[in-house]
């Protein structure tokens, strides 16, 4: 059989995951102008993008728009989508090697990291990642339900995320119309009784995580003010070295401005109230059944001998009365099935998207390869996925020309004619047109740019429907 890469015998690889690093890394390898190259890739839900669907706020919409990219990817020759497959068991490492040269672990990270302190368990102490995804309409979090007939919430962590969720938590009915937040969401939050909401960082300002247009935007809300006691924007001597030195980060620069300018507004007698805190870490939730207040040591920034500002500790506590709390400290990536993986870093082990038998390692495990979130950690943004998915894919391709690839055995035909043999009713990219199509239909006549299925029956039955119907 001819080298793999000519029309004849096209370089077959597997995608799992269809989020941002899946996408770019399918886009450069069929991009390839010398070489033929099949890519499958595949998702455990009918619907593609992961976190841009699943994760990106429904306010924000603009930055969703990005998944036109993914489409005219996904049109390209020698790409074919396969969701509502799980990796591991509709489909296992082993079978993948008799259809394809390579495959690249796109999953992402899935869950939070934990706080690991007393009363995390406790009923209204939540991960961010659980209320994303129920308010987004994520099929594994639609069921779950958030007590807002409180009055006080806790955000932990200054990140992006955090920003999302205070403002999902702060925003009006009005502002949520014009969003595609699910259905049940809506309808939750117009009950909401949440009227403040405490931001908690454990650093300062000048090292917080967000970005510039996150935190404007958390002044520009209808009907919540954004309240920074001027205390919390004084700038420690090691923070100001940082801002003046040659190597700071203009975002860092633009949010100590940001919030220096908020402390200086107070409040105005909107309804609900986002009160930002900086170093303070959380030490314990307190409550007897669920969470009534939260614990916080104060922190001081010292240099550490590597030249880091790290957050330490001080003899200083304070109690604020919360009954709801939201832990935003990190994403974390999930073992898949008889793939080596690090639990430290929760990540799969890699030398630039190679992977290798163990962390630390420099045994290359052939024809596995991975990208984005479960290869570096969650950090970046959409489009920092690009450059990592496209170096994970020039090793690939430098591997699959020296011969170290797998030799599959079986057409890619059969591929379809294992999961038809499964019973697992796949769901191709021409399926998920229809369902997108459908979703903005029954938004007609609104405001919304969508209205989302949630279920992942509810989505085969109205494809289904559809088919019946000839539409």
């Amino acid at each position: 059989m001819s080298h793999p890469g000519t029309p004849e015998n096209p370089l077959r690889v597997a995608i799992i995951g269809s989020g941002p690093a899946g996408f770019y890394a399918a886009d450069h390898l069929v991009s390839q102008k010398t070489l033929t190259v099949a890519v499958d890739m595949f998702d455990r839900l009918p619907t593609p993008f992961g976190l841009v669907r699943g994760g990106v706020a429904p306010d924000h919409q603009k930055i969703k728009s990005v998944t036109k990219v993914y489409d005219r990817i996904a049109a390209k020759p020698g790409f074919r989508f396969f969701g509502n497959v799980n990796f591991g068991t509709d489909i296992t490492h082993a079978e993948l090697q008799q259809f394809y040269h390579a495959v690249i672990y796109a999953v992402g990270a899935q869950t939070d990291k934990r706080l690991d302190i007393p009363g995390e368990d406790l009923l209204g102490s939540h991960a961010a990642t659980e209320f994303v995804g129920w308010y987004n309409g994520h099929p594994d979090y639609r069921q779950l339900s958030f007590d807002l007939s409180v009055d006080s919430v806790a955000v932990i962590g200054v990140g992006n995320v955090a920003m999302d969720v205070t403002r999902i938590l702060a925003r009006t009915q009005a502002e949520l119309d014009e969003t595609d937040i699910a259905d049940f969401a809506q309808e939750a939050l117009k009950h909401s009784n949440v009227k403040k909401i405490y931001v908690l960082g454990r650093r300062g300002p000048a090292q917080a995580a967000f970005t510039n247009p996150e935190i404007k935007e958390l002044g520009e809300m209808q009907d919540a003010d954004c309240i920074v006691d001027p205390s919390e924007v004084i700038i420690d001597e090691h923070s100001r070295a940082y801002l003046s030195s040659p190597d700071v980060d203009k975002k860092d620069i633009k949010n100590v401005d940001i919030l220096t300018e908020y402390s200086k507004r107070g409040a105005s007698g909107k309804t609900k109230q986002i009160i930002m805190r900086f170093l303070v870490s959380p030490v314990e939730l307190i409550g007897t059944d669920r969470v009534e207040a939260i614990k916080v040591v104060k922190n001081e920034l010292y240099m550490t001998d590597k030249g880091e500002i790290r957050p330490r500790a001080t003899d200083q506590y304070e109690t604020i009365p919360v009954q709801l709390v939201f832990r935003s400290v990190g994403y974390q990536g999930v073992p898949l099935r008889d793939v080596p993986f690090y639990e430290k870093w929760g990540i799969i082990p890699n030398d630039k998207g190679r992977v290798l038998a163990a962390q630390g390692s420099s045994e290359q495990v052939i024809g596995d390869y991975v990208a984005g979130w479960i290869k570096r950690g969650p950090s970046g943004i959409i489009g920092t996925n690009k450059p990592d998915s496209i170096e994970t894919a020039n090793m690939l391709l430098e591997d699959v020309a020296a011969g170290k690839h797998w030799q599959p055995t079986q057409s890619l035909v059969d591929v379809e004619a294992l999961l038809q043999e499964r019973n697992v009713r796949y769901v191709t990219y021409a399926d998920w047109l229809t369902l997108d199509k459908l979703e903005q239909a029954r938004a007609e006549g609104t405001a919304r740019p969508r209205v989302k299925f949630t279920q992942i029956d509810e989505m085969l039955d109205a494809l289904i429907m559809d088919e019946v119907s000839g539409d």
